[in-house]
């Protein structure tokens, strides 16, 4: 089970998280978020030292930029939160560059565009419908996924918190690969709770 931390700005806060048992990290590069890394600071540099597995966050940004931060930051996936197509999917891939797809969800009628993302992406990502871009900290009534029979493994985001653990558990499809975390984990936008974080992953591998 993958465990992602979305949602990293904070140099301190990075390094603290490095040291915890998650597996990936994510660092947004959509200037509408509160959790924006800026290109020229201590935290950029923060993000490119990172020893965990980098997830860039993207809402329909240029290809060009895309691919230049992507080499920049020295990711491993690109996360697009946008209106990306599967032509623009497929541009990044032909690149060089691994995509993890994200999608709004609200009911199974949502994951009806998944399919034509498939052969252009490395992993979904399913998060609660909202008005904004980006997660809204709010959970979605994952039993909609029951409707997704495609072959691209996902990851779980939407509000996840400690207060979700049993249902984490008890959670079965054949293409969950890992959860992400972000707001529900925060003492501020962008300031993670690293031991809220340790406690959640130790007791999920504990169960699992």
């Amino acid at each position: 089970m993958i465990v992602k931390v979305c949602g990293m700005r904070e140099a301190e806060n990075i390094r603290a998280l490095e040291k915890t048992d998650i597996d990936w990290m994510g660092f947004i590069f959509f200037s509408g978020s509160p959790r924006f890394v800026p290109e020229e600071d201590k935290c950029s540099v923060a993000v490119q030292n990172c020893t965990k597995v980098r997830v860039g966050v993207f809402v329909n940004e240029a290809p060009a930029e895309i691919l230049r931060k992507y080499a920049k930051y020295k990711l491993n996936y690109v996360q697009l939160h946008g209106d990306e197509s599967p032509d623009f999917c497929r541009q990044l891939r032909d690149a060089g560059c691994h995509a993890i797809k994200a999608f709004s969800v609200a009911s199974a009628n949502d994951l009806q565009q998944t399919a034509a993302y498939e052969p252009f992406t490395e992993f979904f990502l399913f998060d609660t419908k909202g008005n904004e871009r980006g997660g809204t900290g709010k959970r979605f009534d994952w039993s909609i996924l029951d409707a997704y029979k495609g072959n691209t493994p996902f990851l779980l985001s939407g509000g996840i918190d400690t207060e979700h653990l049993s249902d984490l558990l008890e959670f079965c499809h054949p293409q969950i690969a890992g959860i992400d975390l972000n707001s529900r984990f925060e003492l501020s936008p962008a300031l993670k709770n690293i031991e809220k974080i340790e406690k959640f992953i130790t007791q999920l591998k504990k169960e699992m």
